[in-house]
Formats: C-alpha cells, sequence, structure tokens
C-alpha cells in the first residue's frame, strides 16, 4: 500500500509535464500566428493598392513589398481581405488567438460564446462595409461586395439597409435581453439594491431599534437595581473632565449594557464582552452621565434611556450653571426662486399668448411652388464609353512620352466636366505634371483642361477635361433636391451641382460675405438670380431683406415686383432698386447706421449674434417698449462693384469695408459682384473681409490670382463653369442655370399676394459733406475739403470738378458739392458748358484774405 501510494504522486506529474510542452508549443504557435495575421492586415490596408499588385509575385526578387512582413503578409492580406472578407479578417485573427489561449489552458474567453459571436460578425461585417462603401476600396472584400450586390438586386438599397439594421437590432436584443420587462426588472433591482445601501447607513435602524426593545424586556424581568453615578459637577480642579468617582457596588441587569462615560467614543461592552465602538464625535463641551434610580420602564426610543445634560465646564472655561433642557428648533429654508421680474414676466406672458410669431404679420403668405421654374427634362449625365476611352489613352500616352509613369486612373463624370484621377508611379516629381498642362491641353484639342497637382485629400492627381456634349443644369433640379428642401441652414444657397453630380450649397451667415467676378457673358448675372431665387424659395418676408444695387439698370429690375415684401430702402427712396450713385452712398451709409443700431440692441439683450437676439425675442425676454424688434436679415445685391469704386471711390469702399468687418453678428451680408477684378477695384481691405469668392471665366491668370488667389478662373470654358472658394479648398461647380422668364414668374406670384404696407425701411442718414444749394451758402456749413480745394483753384486758375476728383481723389458728387460751394462764395463763377468755370480770385494772396473773411 504505501508503494502504490509513493509511485502515483511521482508518475504523474511526470506525465502531465510530457504532455504539457506540445500544448505550449501549439498554443504560443497559434498565437504568435495571430498576430501575424493582425499585423499583415493593418499593413496591407495602409498600402493595399501595391500590395495587391503584389501579390503574385512571391518569387520575384527584384519587386520589393511594402507590407511589414514582406511578401507572405501581401499574400495573406489578398487571400483573406481582398478577395475574402475585407476588415472581418481580423475576426479570425481574434479566432487563432482564441484557440491559442484554450489549448495553453488560459480561460481569458468563453469559448462556444466567443465563436458564436465570431461567426455572426463574420457574415454581417462584409456585407455591411460593401454597402457603405458601395464596393470602393477592400473593406468588404469580394465576399461583402458580391452579397451586397446579390441584395440590392433583389430587394434595393433600402431593403438592403433595412436587412442589415434589422439583424444587428436582433442581435443586440437577444445578447443583452434588451426586451422592456428585463430592464424594468433590472431597474426594479438596482433602486432596491440602492434603497439597501441607504437603510444599511441610517444609525437608527429597525434592526437596533428591535434589539434595544429586547434589552428593555429582560431588565423589566429581572430585578431592578439601582445605579447611581456620582455627578461629575463636583470634581476637584485637578482632576481630569473624564474621570468618575468610584461608584458604590451595583448589580447590573442581566443583558443591559455597562455604559462608561467617554466624550469622545461611546462604547458599550456587553457581558460576552465584545466591544462596538461608534464613530468619533465632537462635543462643544463635557458631558455627565445621570442614570437614574429609579426603576427602568419601557421607552419609545433607545436615547431616552439616558439623560444627557450639559455638566459643568473644564477648569480652563469659566463655570456655568447646567442647563437641564436645551430647546432644538429645526426650520428648513424656503426654496428661494432664482427667476428675477422679468423672467417671471415673460413666462407669463409665453403661457398666455404663445410664443412671438414674426410671420404673422403675413399669415396667408405662401412660399413659392417649384413648378414655377421650367421644367428642362431628365438631366440625367449620359456616358460616352468611347470618348473616356479616348481621353484616357490620349493622357497615358502623353504621359507616357514625358517619362511619366502611371500607377492607376480613374475617371469621374460631371455635368460639364470629366475628372481624370491619376495616380503616378513611385519617384515622379507632381511639378513635371504641373507643366504639362497646355501639352495635354493640346493634345486633347479641349478648352479649360485644369490640373489639380495634389487633389486636397487624397493621393492623385486630378485633370478635368470638359465633355463634348454637357449637361444642363436647371434651377429646377436644385430646389426640387431633397438635401434643399430639407436643409435647416439659415441663409441656404444652392449654386449647381459639383464634379460628381451632387447639389452643392453654402449657408450665407456662415460665409459671411460673398465676392464674384467673371468676364461678360459667362454667367455671373446668372449666378446671381441663381442665389437669390434660393434664398426667395426659403425665407418668409418677415426673415429676409434685400438691398440691391443695380449700376446697369436692367439687371435687378425684374425684382421690383415683390419691393413690399422683400426689398429695402431709404425713407425718401421712390425706387428700392438703386441705380445712382449717390443713393448708393446714402445707402450703403444708412446700412453702417442700421448696423450700429443692432449693435445696441444686442448689447442691451446680452446676445453675441443675431439668431440669439431673435430667439430671445420670441420668447418675450425682450420688451418692445426699450426698442427692442424682430430683426430680420439684411443681404446687400451690388451687381457691378467697379462702376461704383469709379465714380464714387473712397466714398463707397471705406462703408462696404466697414460691412463686411462688422456686419456678420448683426445678421447684415453682402453678395458683391464685378466685371473687372483689378486691384483698384477689389483692394486688399475688401479681400481680407470676403473669404468666401466666386469666380466665373475670367480673361487673364492676373485677374484669376486677384479674386482666388490661384490661377484657374482663366482655364474655365464659361456658360456658367465656375470656381468656388471658402478659404479652404477650390471647388469646380456647374451653376445652376435661372431664366429671365423664371424670374419674372416667380416675382409675380411673390408681388400678387398681400405684402406689408411698405418697403422695409432703413434708418435716415444725414451726410456730414451735405451743403446748402448754390446762393445760400453759410461758411459754418462748408466742405472739410473746402479751403484746399480753393488753393487748388486759384493756384491753377483751371475751375474744373474733374481736376477736383484727381487731386484730392474724391468722388464726381463730393467734387460737384464743393464747386457749388466755391460758386456760392465767389470764389469762382458760374457753369460755363463743356468749358471749366472762369477763377475770380487772381492769386494765393488774395485768397488768404478771402478765407480770413469767411472765418471771422
Amino acid at each position: 500500500m504505501d508503494k502504490k501510494t509513493q509511485k502515483k504522486p511521482t508518475e504523474m506529474p511526470e506525465k502531465g509535464r510530457i504532455l504539457s510542452k506540445p500544448r505550449i508549443f501549439f498554443g504560443l504557435t497559434l498565437i504568435l500566428f495571430s498576430a501575424v495575421m493582425a499585423l499583415s492586415f493593418i499593413s496591407y490596408l495602409m498600402n493595399w493598392k501595391a500590395d495587391q499588385s503584389q501579390a503574385g509575385t512571391m518569387l520575384d526578387k527584384t519587386i520589393k513589398s511594402s507590407n511589414i512582413f514582406g511578401k507572405i503578409g501581401d499574400w495573406l492580406g489578398n487571400i483573406f481581405i481582398f478577395e475574402s472578407i475585407g476588415i472581418a479578417s481580423f475576426i479570425i485573427a481574434f479566432l487563432f488567438l482564441v484557440v491559442g489561449t484554450l489549448i495553453l489552458k488560459k480561460k481569458i474567453f468563453k469559448p462556444w460564446k466567443t465563436i458564436g459571436h465570431s461567426l455572426f460578425f463574420i457574415c454581417w461585417l462584409p456585407i455591411f462595409m460593401g454597402a457603405l462603401t458601395k464596393g470602393q476600396g477592400v473593406l468588404g472584400g469580394v465576399y461583402g461586395y458580391q452579397i451586397m450586390d446579390y441584395l440590392n438586386s433583389i430587394i434595393g438599397a433600402v431593403g438592403l439597409w433595412t436587412v442589415l439594421a434589422a439583424s444587428i437590432l436582433l442581435y443586440f436584443i437577444l445578447e443583452f435581453n434588451l426586451r422592456p420587462s428585463s430592464i424594468k426588472s433590472k431597474l426594479d433591482k438596482i433602486n432596491e439594491n440602492t434603497i439597501g445601501k441607504v437603510k444599511s447607513m441610517m444609525p437608527d435602524s429597525n434592526d437596533d431599534f428591535e434589539a434595544d426593545e429586547e434589552l428593555k424586556e429582560e431588565a423589566e424581568e429581572d430585578t431592578v437595581s439601582r445605579v447611581t453615578v456620582s455627578d461629575v459637577s463636583n470634581h476637584s480642579p485637578n482632576t481630569p473632565i473624564n474621570t468618575v468617582r468610584e461608584p458604590e457596588p451595583v448589580s447590573v441587569p442581566k443583558g443591559f449594557p455597562e455604559v462608561p462615560v467617554s466624550t469622545d467614543i461611546e462604547t458599550i461592552t456587553t457581558p460576552n464582552h465584545t466591544s462596538f465602538e461608534a464613530e468619533p464625535r465632537e462635543v462643544s463641551q463635557p458631558v455627565s452621565l445621570n442614570i437614574s434610580s429609579k426603576p427602568i420602564v419601557p421607552v419609545s426610543s433607545p436615547e431616552e434611556a439616558f439623560d444627557i445634560r450639559p455638566s459643568a465646564p473644564s477648569p480652563a472655561v469659566t463655570n456655568t450653571p447646567a442647563q437641564d433642557n436645551i430647546k432644538f428648533n429645526v426650520e428648513v429654508a424656503p426654496m428661494i426662486d432664482v427667476l428675477d421680474d422679468s423672467e417671471k414676466q415673460s413666462q407669463e406672458l409665453v403661457e398666455k399668448h404663445g410664443l412671438y410669431d414674426h410671420k404673422l404679420d403675413l399669415a396667408k403668405f405662401q412660399m413659392p411652388p417649384v413648378e414655377l421654374l421650367k421644367d428642362y427634362g431628365s438631366e440625367e449625365i449620359s456616358i460616352n464609353k468611347e470618348e473616356l476611352e479616348e481621353n484616357k489613352n490620349k493622357i497615358v500616352g502623353l504621359l507616357k512620352n514625358f517619362n511619366v509613369g502611371i500607377a492607376e486612373i480613374k475617371a469621374t463624370i460631371g455635368p460639364t466636366v470629366t475628372l481624370y484621377e491619376i495616380v503616378p508611379e513611385a519617384g515622379i516629381r507632381v511639378a513635371a505634371i504641373k507643366k504639362l498642362q497646355d501639352d495635354i491641353a493640346l493634345n486633347l484639342s479641349a478648352l479649360g483642361i485644369r490640373i489639380i497637382a495634389p487633389m486636397p485629400g487624397k493621393g492623385t492627381i486630378g485633370i478635368e477635361v470638359p465633355r463634348k456634349n454637357p449637361t444642363m443644369v436647371s434651377m429646377r433640379s436644385v430646389i426640387a433636391s431633397q438635401k434643399f428642401q430639407n436643409t435647416d441652414m439659415d441663409l441656404p444657397v444652392v449654386f449647381g451641382k459639383t464634379i460628381s453630380n451632387e447639389v452643392f450649397m453654402a449657408d450665407l451667415s456662415k460665409m459671411p460675405h460673398l465676392l464674384m467676378a467673371g468676364a461678360t457673358g459667362q454667367g455671373k448675372s446668372v449666378g446671381i438670380n441663381a442665389i437669390l431665387t434660393s434664398l426667395l424659395y426659403k425665407k418668409h418676408p418677415s426673415e429676409l431683406k434685400f438691398v440691391m444695387v443695380d449700376p446697369k439698370k436692367v439687371e435687378l429690375s425684374l425684382y421690383s415686383k415683390i419691393e413690399r415684401h422683400y426689398l429695402a430702402k431709404l425713407p425718401d427712396a421712390e425706387e428700392a432698386i438703386i441705380t445712382d450713385t449717390n443713393k448708393v452712398i446714402n445707402t450703403l451709409n444708412s446700412l453702417c447706421v442700421e448696423m450700429d443700431t443692432r449693435y445696441d440692441l444686442l448689447k442691451n439683450a446680452f446676445c453675441k449674434n443675431l439668431k440669439e437676439y431673435n430667439k430671445k425675442f420670441a420668447e418675450r425676454k425682450l420688451n418692445p417698449e426699450n426698442g427692442h424688434r424682430y430683426l430680420p436679415y439684411i443681404v446687400l445685391v451690388v451687381d457691378e462693384f467697379a462702376d461704383l469704386i469709379m465714380t464714387a471711390g473712397k466714398e463707397v469702399e471705406l462703408p462696404i469695408a466697414r460691412l463686411a468687418q462688422l456686419a456678420r453678428a448683426v445678421g447684415i451680408h453682402l453678395i458683391v459682384a464685378t466685371q473687372r477684378p483689378s486691384v483698384n477695384v477689389i483692394t486688399g481691405m475688401i479681400k481680407a473681409n470676403f473669404p468666401a469668392r466666386a469666380a466665373f471665366r475670367v480673361i487673364s491668370s492676373v485677374d484669376s490670382r486677384t479674386i482666388l488667389d490661384s490661377p484657374g478662373a482663366d482655364q474655365l470654358i464659361g456658360k456658367g463653369d465656375m470656381l468656388y472658394f471658402n478659404g479652404n479648398e477650390i471647388l469646380r461647380l456647374q451653376c445652376a442655370f435661372v431664366d429671365t422668364p423664371e424670374v419674372e414668374r416667380l416675382a409675380e406670384f411673390i408681388g400678387e399676394q398681400k405684402g406689408y404696407a411698405s418697403a422695409f425701411l432703413l434708418p435716415e442718414y444725414v451726410s456730414e459733406d451735405s451743403t446748402s444749394t448754390v446762393g445760400a451758402f453759410d461758411p459754418n456749413e462748408k466742405d472739410a475739403l473746402f479751403e484746399e480745394a480753393a488753393r487748388i483753384i486759384v493756384s491753377t486758375q483751371q475751375g474744373s470738378t474733374s481736376m477736383l476728383q484727381r487731386q484730392l481723389k474724391l468722388g464726381y458728387n463730393r467734387a460737384g458739392r464743393i464747386m457749388d460751394q466755391l460758386e456760392a462764395s465767389g470764389i469762382v463763377g458760374g457753369f460755363n458748358g463743356a468749358k471749366a468755370r472762369e477763377v475770380i480770385i487772381s492769386d494765393l494772396h488774395s485768397l488768404e484774405q478771402f478765407l480770413e473773411d469767411l472765418r471771422n
């Protein structure tokens, strides 16, 4: 018996050690293989285009692999990711890790549950990634793309996403038991645990109360003894306050605790000599414990068994008489209402009248329907494979002639332009391809070739080639699109479509101002009409007002019918659409006054922008008696800015620059268009405050650099082909076409409806340079440049208004007013037709005496 029992313990461990060696080997091998697969997959995803082409060249030493594990990694990535299940291959690597840990008998994962979850995601994830990427790339693999394509052809895109969403939702419901009943039971369990913890933390629990009741009953059954403890108030000054005189021998009732006196920790000693210490507590003054000799009677609470009274203080403190009873009152402070009177009043008004409705004045106003715009039929892009193949061969052949190798080429067809994206071979300089722009244009026999090298956010070089048969982009198609109809932008502006045939929109309130340029006949005026049309289709008349400046007098006259709905003007102006230069100056300065007034309102309302202010006003938190009102957006549209600069100069540039700098927060936005984007028209001050620019075709690259700070606008093909720059990147768009009859129908539909009594009135502006008329000259109201102009006239002996414009850099109107003042004061003669005025004062000495008399 002893020998057998001695052999078994020695033989079994030896046998276990022999079996553990292969187990450790295979387990570690599988774990290592799992790590190799995962790292190979990651490296393959980073360089999958190169790795895919190298997957079949295992034995070719001349080809170097970009994978971290070389060609083995290329082969693993190609087999598992590209040709199989995409990124779900990482789950296979994870399963190798799980099997390896199981062989090593490390129960990190639950094997069957882990394998079940993994199989579900191996089937579901490739289909999901294939539907998400639409077969582009390798994230879904061949399996994901094929299944996605098959399901898409049978049940459609909506059905495919419904199946994917339903399957993943069912998975989570079954896995996490997300039924309503189970959720409710879990919440009830959490509440019970929370209540239990709170009860356990309470000092006076029911269990303690019941235990005290049992002690009291036992004390009543036994013989009642009298326990007396001497009052510690009679202690000597040299004795510590917590020292108690030795009591006479007394018998303590059975089960009743012995209670020693302590000022720091209450200690209750049971007959079984078990000590329970309560939490330390601070005592403001010494406490004496008096246990009366009366029979012990049942009490309602454990605290009533002891009579605790303040005792005499320590020697360091002045002795005061003991207080028998301390009256302790607890009062709960009432809730303080944090709402002030104004907020209470606003809440009462909202409850009584509801939120302020700014549309109430024109409650029956109907937004224009899409049917007002012309339907040009189907606008689907037709694919001409012969043209694509021909252009591709020409591009590849030309680049090959210049020793520029191409690894890949892809074409994206837009309504007007086809974008060819090329991936150059390694070692090819981007500048070498940029220099070939003219050669490519010559080889393709096309106008408007534009090379984007490199494309923002992509590792490709783009070549934009105009199509032979472009597709029209109508205004109706972009207005009727779901993207425009469902937008939540404050001032949505739809320009047209991108190269990828997607509707392009921008928020004018975020731009916040737009600068447009383009040569005559290239679509600039159509672009302005497209912007105005999109705003009219989206904003109510109470929310938006236009200030239109049209020096041409014919471009914006179509909108005169909507004057009482959407236009704004000066109080004394006859027409809302401004064509006179003098009125333009007053209108711009009036807008500056409106801007300053709005800033004062925002400051008093403690708001940062117009949106916050209008929200507060709608919630009736702002009192109209204090000047507050609902503020609509104001959009200033200038059709030909160069003409204003030529005729008015600084008098126009300064208020425009001031509005561009400050007016964004108060809801005033600018749209400025010009045919000639030269530096003396679009100055540095204006460009700095117009981050959003739209460039149609211009004549030279210098004009393109002026408007966009980069070339490209001179390579456009016209007819609405445009470049949009938002401060980050330049996008090529095809502007939507809206014809004059469409604008007329839109204006008539709005104008026939009930409008306001008049146009939106801007604040009246009184010019500082305004003077009296000729014949009523007042020396106190003369122009600030009156004396300098007089010296120029007398020194040259030439009474010319144009000379004053050149010498003093003034606009025509101000120079004319100064000349009228000079005539009224007697320095020059009257108007003499085409000839210059007569100068009455002959020399500067006489002029100085004359000016001195005027001052006095």
